[in-house]
């Protein structure tokens, strides 16, 4: 056992989803498919951290500053360590849809078991950071897509032990261009029963045809189906296919993705990574370090 350990979480976007929520919410979740980023979010914690903050818990902090993420308390309290300090770092906008603040839910899981050595299985801490962010309002699949890596389709919802999963064997370069956030809160609190019948519609088709291109096709026409389009990615998308590429929303967030060059092609400066296939995983030891730079 170490005073510190490290995790690293890829980032996530959802293509397409239907909501399924449960009293349970080990059981409540999301169906639907997405990306796992090589782009992610470093989480470093620390034993014994300063426990002044309002709610008890050790400060967290995101890219320097200190943050409140309801997720990464509820993780920590799970655990038995408020007193936790927890260090995330990445290069990912927060409420853009690429499951931050899930990451940093499943990072701290991950870390904290290591560092104060809590003797969990690894379907136990994502089944924590799962029920942590659905209980937050803040996601429904982005943590067992983000354990699980690659292009994962989810199957049933749920945490490991309930949900299943599948996946596209494919590991294509990523584009992204984000125009700014969307609540997911404000919208999986409201009527999902619009999205929700898409989502199932473009689920049923993947799974008939599990394939890259197939997976942008039915997410464009989801983010219609599902009134979620926003105006800037609506023009990106537009913009893509009048090259003879393919692009959509991430959800939730005001954010396009696409595969290969196709945003580039279009005249637009996206950020690029690759599709990360191995999912969440702890550091070795040297990079736990707080006096060690953070890997990117």
């Amino acid at each position: 056992m170490s005073d510190e350990a490290a995790a690293f979480v890829p980032g996530h976007v959802t293509g397409f989803f239907s909501a399924h929520p449960d009293d349970d919410p080990s059981l409540a979740g999301s169906r639907g498919a997405g990306v796992t980023l090589s782009h992610g979010v470093d989480v470093r914690v620390a034993r014994g951290g300063d426990t002044s903050s309002g709610d008890g818990n050790a400060e967290t902090t995101l890219n320097g500053d200190p943050i409140d993420v309801a997720p990464v308390d509820a993780v920590r309290d799970a655990l038995g360590a408020p007193d936790a300090r927890v260090v995330a770092e990445t290069p990912l906008p927060l409420g853009a849809g690429f499951g931050v603040s899930g990451a940093m839910a499943l990072g701290t899981a991950y870390a904290v078991n290591a560092a104060y050595d809590c003797k969990r299985s690894e379907n136990a801490l994502v089944e924590l950071a799962h029920v942590a962010e659905v209980e937050a309002g803040t996601g429904l699949g982005d943590v067992v897509a983000q354990a699980r890596g690659g292009l994962p389709i989810r199957l049933e919802p749920g945490a490991p032990g309930h949900g299943r999963m599948d996946g596209i064997p494919a590991t294509p370069r990523v584009e992204y261009v984000s125009f700014g956030t969307v609540s997911t809160k404000e919208v999986l609190s409201g009527d999902t029963s619009t999205l929700t019948a898409a989502g199932e519609r473009a689920l049923a088709a993947l799974r008939a045809e599990p394939t890259v291109d197939r997976l942008v096709e039915l997410s464009r026409r989801f983010a219609r189906d599902a009134e979620l389009l926003t105006e800037s990615v609506a023009d990106a998308v537009e913009a893509v296919r009048a090259e003879d590429g393919d692009a959509a929303m991430a959800m939730l967030g005001d954010t396009v993705f696409a595969f290969g060059d196709d945003l580039s092609a279009a005249g637009y400066d996206p950020e690029v990574c690759s599709v990360y296939p191995t999912g969440a995983t702890l550091r070795p030891p040297a990079i736990g370090r707080f006096d060690s730079p953070s890997p990117n």
